[in-house]
């Protein structure tokens, strides 16, 4: 079943086209990873997506539904969430509060019971609850902003660049607990730089390049092609 599919989709930044026809598909209980050199316009998928940037043309469908320029809020309401890059966790605010805050969708006795759930799935934050989100390492940050997206049970988590600025045994935490988040009935569009840890995970995965998608495969098959590794993963394997 497809959860989430983008037809054609052009978008851009004021008269700056970047998308160029995108076309991709997120199916239920699958991480989706969307790779490809800088500049190709992963990012700026994700945020046409989420309708944070200018759309020229395309559509977007999530369960079914037409949710093309839908606002964000409207679509973290439907169960699609996007965690971006950079500024996803409010930094003077203590862990507790980040997430109390992400769910104000839900009443208070739910609320409360989805933030314990959430430690039980991220111990960490349980252990620096009350700490201030700056105060966290990276990993912690990336799991804190993950765990936030994760308040209103979506059924779609978009993710940009969770790796960035992570070290190699921070990024293989981060990315085993998206695997995690798989298994528990959440399905993931995944951008991610890091081609080779992006997919490890994936199930299905994309390369873009220049604005559009050039081809689509299992994670697994794209990883072990020789052909592709030399183009888009830094060398054959």
């Amino acid at each position: 079943m497809s959860l989430l599919e983008v037809d054609a989709l052009a978008a851009g930044y004021d008269d700056a086209v970047v998308l160029r026809g995108v076309s991709l598909t997120v199916h239920a209980n699958e991480i989706v990873a969307v790779i490809g050199p800088n500049g190709a316009g992963k990012s700026t998928m994700l945020k046409a997506v989420y309708n944070l940037v200018r759309r020229y043309g395309g559509s977007v469908r999530f369960a079914g539904n037409d949710v093309t320029g839908v606002r964000p809020d409207r679509l973290t309401r439907l169960g699609l969430n996007f965690v971006p890059q950079t500024d996803n966790v409010f930094n003077r605010m203590t862990v507790e509060e980040n997430l109390i805050l992400a769910g104000f969708l839900l009443a208070g006795a739910a609320r409360r019971r989805q933030i314990e759930a959430l430690y039980g799935f991220f111990p960490d934050l349980a252990r620096q609850r009350r700490l201030p989100a700056r105060r966290l390492s990276g990993g912690q940050r990336q799991m804190l902003a993950i765990a936030r997206a994760l308040m209103i049970s979506p059924r779609v988590l978009m993710l940009d660049e969770p790796s960035a600025g992570l070290s190699p045994r921070l990024v293989e935490s981060v990315f085993a607990k998206l695997v995690e988040i798989r298994d528990s009935d959440v399905a993931i569009l995944l951008v991610e730089q890091n081609a080779r840890a992006a997919l490890a995970i994936g199930d299905r995965a994309y390369v873009m390049v220049e604005g559009r998608e050039r081809h689509e495969a299992p994670a697994s098959a794209l990883r072990d092609d020789p052909q592709l590794a030399r183009l888009y993963l830094g060398g054959a394997r």
